[in-house]
């Protein structure tokens, strides 16, 4: 059975800890002779880093325009599957602060997470993510000053490296499109945009279709009897998702608890964009080999 990615790096106690490679990012003068932030990952299934990852994913979430969050008193965002992912944390080095983080549920971690979190929202069973052995990838997150090229690219290549390593050939995830891209839009307008745009351009293949169990309706109105924008705004993860050769397997279904549609996007290491993933591979061969 292939590994997950900690696993690989575990001593012979079998103890958990975090990957002892780390991606880098180096600094950048600005005009006015200031360093930028250099950046590094790290990939973790440890105490430490899950509540890292769960506590930023709160403090972004809670503040993202367009998106809502129950406030549950921890300050934290957390789930059944957190407990079973490797999560991957962007770390600013000039502050020692995290800035982005994503979760790995890998698919020999998925039946003792009891699935994967996509099947609760999607019927899953013609695409067969158990069969096909996929890595679900989720609650992507990045400060708003942090979002450059510098941390997404970071991110990316710490997903292709965490594939690699790991052997697997797909990856999935649920990308969330606000029901509301600002106060002033009637809610789910800009998602039936989206959702015309992604079905009409990045449409997966009939047999990796899914179905949600809750569509998207709003006051009583189906995305059908909606009338789209005239230019529908993607929200940044999507973009980078499409960019790399993603496929969009079918309707969104309604998160209500974040306010927003989600849509699942599969994509395989076969039918990635090679020109970025030669971009991807170049920041991933930057891992040092330690800390």
């Amino acid at each position: 059975m292939t590994a997950s990615l900690s696993d690989s790096i575990r001593g012979g106690d079998g103890a958990k800890g975090a990957i002892t490679s780390v991606l880098t990012a180096p600094a950048r003068s600005t005009d006015a002779g200031e360093q930028r932030a250099r950046y590094s990952l790290v990939v973790s299934s440890d105490t430490e880093h899950r509540i890292a990852a769960q506590r930023l994913r709160y403090g972004v979430f809670a503040n993202e325009p367009g998106f809502r969050i129950p406030d549950n008193g921890t300050g934290l965002d957390a789930d059944r599957f957190d407990d079973h992912c490797d999560h991957m944390l962007v770390r600013d080095d000039l502050t020692e602060e995290f800035v982005g983080c994503y979760r790995m549920l890998p698919p020999d971690k998925v039946a003792a997470a009891g699935g994967y979190y996509t099947a609760t929202e999607f019927e899953l069973s013609q695409l067969d993510p158990t069969g096909r052995r996929i890595v679900e990838m989720g609650r992507a997150c990045v400060v708003p000053e942090h979002r450059n090229g510098s941390v997404l690219t970071l991110m990316w290549a710490g997903i292709l490296h965490y594939i690699q390593l790991t052997g697997y050939d797909w990856v999935m995830g649920c990308a969330s499109v606000p029901m509301q891209d600002t106060p002033a839009d009637a809610p789910g307008v800009n998602v039936r945009g989206v959702r015309d745009l992604l079905l009409g351009r990045h449409a997966s293949d009939p047999e990796h279709r899914v179905r949600p169990y809750r569509p998207v309706v709003v006051d009583g109105k189906t995305l059908d009897e909606m009338t789209p924008p005239a230019r529908p705004k993607l929200p940044p993860l999507l973009r980078g998702y499409l960019r790399l050769g993603a496929e969009i397997c079918g309707e969104p279904a309604h998160d209500p608890d974040f306010a927003v549609a989600d849509f699942v996007v599969l994509l395989g290491l076969d039918t990635i964009n090679t020109r970025y993933l030669e971009r991807l591979q170049g920041a991933a061969a930057n891992f040092d080999g330690g800390r």
